[in-house]
């Protein structure tokens, strides 16, 4: 039996062994989590997959922005990390999540979503591309084919040059 819950329901120790599981404890030095440094993820827009009693998966979201050269800054939420443990990855577990997810942006999200990740699956399953975010800068390595973005709930995108980074 597969449930999904606010994130918020579930021990925090046990999403950090998860997302160890996932991406290895070395996840700290990634640019994803640069960017998100010192912020709180939106409660609203992140779930925890529980199957047969037990964490297989959860998905959280960031409050950031882009900060464009004049002074302008434009919301976003950062989808991501979407963390499956590695037993079960395959089963479709990160497509749960992320479906979720964007069912709670159309009513929730204040603004349009990021994200880095793979262009292929992401594009093709939920609508993200690199289309808005040519210009787009982050605080550490990225591929820039990776950097996608997707408006939401009538929230637009911004095109322009600009750094992301907290809110």
């Amino acid at each position: 039996m597969v449930e999904l819950l606010p994130l918020s329901d579930i021990e925090p120790q046990a999403v950090e062994r998860l997302l160890d599981a996932a991406f290895g404890s070395d996840r700290f030095g990634r640019t994803a989590y640069r960017i998100r440094q010192g912020m709180d993820a939106v409660p609203a827009l992140s779930f925890a997959l529980i199957e047969d009693g037990v964490l297989a998966g959860t998905i959280q979201c960031w409050p950031v922005a882009h900060h464009a050269a004049d002074g302008t800054t434009t919301p976003l939420v950062m989808v991501g990390p979407v963390a499956v443990r590695p037993d079960v990855q395959r089963g479709g577990h990160g497509r749960t999540l992320m479906a979720r997810m964007l069912e709670a942006a159309e009513i929730d999200a204040d603004s349009g979503l990021m994200m880095i990740g793979d262009p292929e699956y992401y594009g093709r399953f939920f609508g993200f591309t690199a289309d808005a975010t040519g210009a787009w800068d982050l605080p550490g390595p990225y591929e820039k084919r990776r950097l996608l973005a997707r408006a939401v709930n009538g929230h637009g995108l911004p095109t322009g040059a600009g750094m992301i980074g907290p809110r």
